[in-house]
């Protein structure tokens, strides 16, 4: 029987976890210094807004890890001798204590980024990523524990979990300035139309969004606490608590020195395998020395650490597996508008016109969608859907077939997964297309739901 220690309580460890015990007897070990039990980490900012507990965060009932033989450690790995095959690991009271491996499963996610003027150690300045970012959070904006009154938040750089760390504190009625670098939200990563209509969204819930700005100074209030930001244009905006939004990076500067090779996250072969014997790495700290067909080196997204717990539970059971992802996707939420997208949707098109797209926007200015294609054969590449839910599984058979611009708008409803009823938006989709070809207008071959039941297959 193996020990197979597993570093790392959050999706990727615990999936891990519970394929090993699934197909195997090892011995298993799951260390954390984070909180005893897994829990849903995205559910973070819904617990502060009240609408779930810690509780209701957790997949598993507690008992569940004793009764399939999952030892969780609360513990702080300090050192790991990958020679000896052993970890030096803290205990909550404080003492020490070695432990030994067989095989290592390095789980050890990533934490925010705090660039700059930003490693200020000021109370109330701080990121969102874990337990303790949680409640750290909800003791510093609620006046009764920290004794001071938050009057104004300031949120720093845009992405997913800067739109969340405003609603968040909205939701606790404390005004919000978003301060973004970029000239539209999120422009980075959305196309120019979407990031103007998430843009427009944003202040229409009140948010103070300034864009094109940067903090050059976090001001402390005379007790340790911050006080105010002062940004490049000079403007000082008073604040008790900054929310720090400009990404993460894998939490591995603990292993740098080491044996084990590192760039921007742990180096991993397609198996997930280091370059250390018996030593793997899964979640937001992997690096993919050869990433998959149309993926990233570094990609920290919540069910890619699922699929490298499932896939290196395969390999250390004797089934050798390569990572694959498969076709991109992702989703969130900005307040109301929900957004998934699918394949490749660059920020930008490419300047030699090989991807050329097809845009449609609501008149309400919430609802759009986007499909990009090559231009030599027409196959679509990609899509983003705002307001309207869609299939992950049809756009992935799309886009994995290569199927056509044309066969794609003339089925698009094959995609909708709206609660039946809802007002459907393919044939205005599928108006932007002969509008722009009127020669050769194109019509919806395919229905939605009950209706689908009639000449799905026409």
């Amino acid at each position: 029987m193996r020990h197979i220690v597993i570093i790392g309580n959050g999706i990727a460890g615990i999936t891990a976890a519970r394929e090993l015990r699934k197909g195997g007897d090892d011995q298993l070990t799951v260390i954390s210094s984070e909180t005893d039990h897994h829990f849903s980490r995205t559910a973070l900012m819904y617990i502060y807004m009240g609408h779930m507990t810690y509780a209701h965060t957790k997949p598993y009932e507690d008992w569940f890890w004793t009764k399939n033989r999952i030892d969780l450690l609360r513990a702080h790995v300090t050192t790991i001798d990958f020679g000896k095959k052993s970890l030096n690991i803290e205990l909550p009271d404080g003492s020490e204590k070695a432990l030994t491996y067989d095989v290592l499963v390095l789980a050890v996610g990533s934490s925010p980024n705090r660039p700059g003027v930003l490693q200020a150690g000021l109370r109330g300045l701080q990121g969102l990523y874990g337990m303790p970012d949680l409640e750290q959070m909800e003791s510093l904006t609620d006046a009764k524990q920290s004794g001071t009154l938050v009057n104004r938040a300031v949120v720093i750089g845009g992405g997913l979990i800067g739109i969340e760390l405003c609603e968040m504190l909205l939701s606790r009625e404390i005004p919000v300035s978003f301060l973004v670098r970029e000239d539209s939200f999120w422009r980075s990563v959305l196309p120019a139309e979407e990031s103007a209509m998430i843009t427009r969204h944003i202040r229409a819930h009140h948010v103070d969004l300034q864009l094109e700005t940067e903090v050059v100074e976090v001001h402390d209030d005379g007790t340790g606490r911050v006080g105010g930001v002062t940004t490049k244009a000079g403007n000082r905006i008073d604040c008790q608590f900054v929310g720090v939004s400009v990404g993460v990076s894998a939490n591995i500067d603990w292993l740098r020195g080491t044996a084990l090779e590192t760039d921007r996250g742990i180096l991993v072969d397609t198996y997930l395998a280091t370059n250390i014997p018996d030593v793997y790495a899964i979640g937001d700290c992997v690096q993919h020395r050869t990433p998959p067909p149309g993926r990233k080196p570094t990609e920290q997204i919540w069910y890619t650490g699922r699929i490298m717990g499932e896939t290196l539970a395969k390999t250390l059971l004797n089934q050798k597996t390569a990572y694959a992802p498969g076709v991109f996707f992702n989703s969130a939420k900005f307040f109301d508008i929900e957004y998934q997208t699918y394949g490749d949707v660059p920020a930008n098109l490419p300047d030699d016109g090989t991807v050329q797209s097809l845009y449609w926007e609501h008149s309400n200015g919430e609802k759009a969608i986007r499909i990009n294609y090559a231009a030599s054969d027409r196959a679509v590449t990609g899509v983003n859907a705002f307001g309207i839910r869609q299939r992950q599984e049809v756009w992935t058979r799309w886009i994995t077939e290569k199927r056509s611009l044309q066969y794609v708008l003339e089925h698009l409803a094959h995609a909708n997964f709206d609660p039946e009823f809802f007002r459907q938006h393919e044939a205005d989709v599928l108006a932007v297309y002969n509008a722009q070809h009127p020669d050769a207008p194109l019509r919806l071959r395919a229905k939605k739901g009950l209706f689908a039941l009639f000449g799905r297959n026409k």
